[in-house]
């Protein structure tokens, strides 16, 4: 009887510590985005705001600093990039984030927006944020991806208004692949990239 108690006191206990866990790291998520969105909010400034190219280059980091671009870009170019040498994987990576890099000053006025958390769930290193961004009468749902990267959490892919970024290139780039092949994708993010 004594061995069953403690068994049960011990997945009891288990449990419990599991569950704070898990808490904990979604408070901690949470905390990131938060700070993270307080920072790009008190750069940015009312609408209407005039940015210098130095404060457009620091939201610019600010807005990017937490995507890991390379898993990013591993999922937007699917089982292809596993095909691809380290130079070429590195040629995409770095012509990828060039160009998302570049997009995220193109809707600065979502950043303005009331943020709600609406979930956050935590899967062992794996995290989804769901949160709506309320800007004047409209409800935008904007949503994170996360993982656990050596004790930092960093975004894998992000949507907003349910279009998601990896997977809607990913689409796109299996299109062009599927059509005119690999070589004619990193010619067209060249170009794109030379234009950001």
């Amino acid at each position: 009887m004594m061995k069953l108690s403690a068994l049960i006191l011990l997945i009891l206990f288990t449990s419990v510590s599991s569950t704070l866990a898990k808490t904990d790291k979604e408070q901690e998520i949470r905390t990131i985005l938060e700070n993270r969105d307080s920072q790009i909010k008190q750069l940015l400034g009312p609408e209407g705001t005039d940015h210098t190219e130095d404060q457009r280059e620091e939201l610019r980091d600010i807005i990017n600093n937490m995507i890991d671009y390379r898993k990013m870009a591993q999922h937007a170019l699917g089982d292809k990039y596993q095909e691809l040498g380290e130079e070429e994987q590195n040629e995409f990576v770095d012509l990828f984030s060039s160009i998302i890099r570049d997009q995220s000053l193109q809707q600065l006025d979502i950043y303005r927006a009331e943020v709600i958390y609406d979930e956050i769930t935590v899967e062992g290193t794996d995290a989804m944020v769901k949160t709506t961004a309320i800007l004047g009468d409209k409800r935008i749902p904007v949503h994170y991806r996360l993982v656990d990267s050596d004790g930092e959490w960093v975004i894998t892919d992000l949507s907003i208004d349910e279009a998601w970024t990896a997977e809607s290139y990913r689409r796109s780039f299996q299109n062009i692949i599927r059509r005119r092949g690999y070589d004619a994708l990193i010619d067209n993010l060249r170009k794109r990239a030379e234009q950001a």
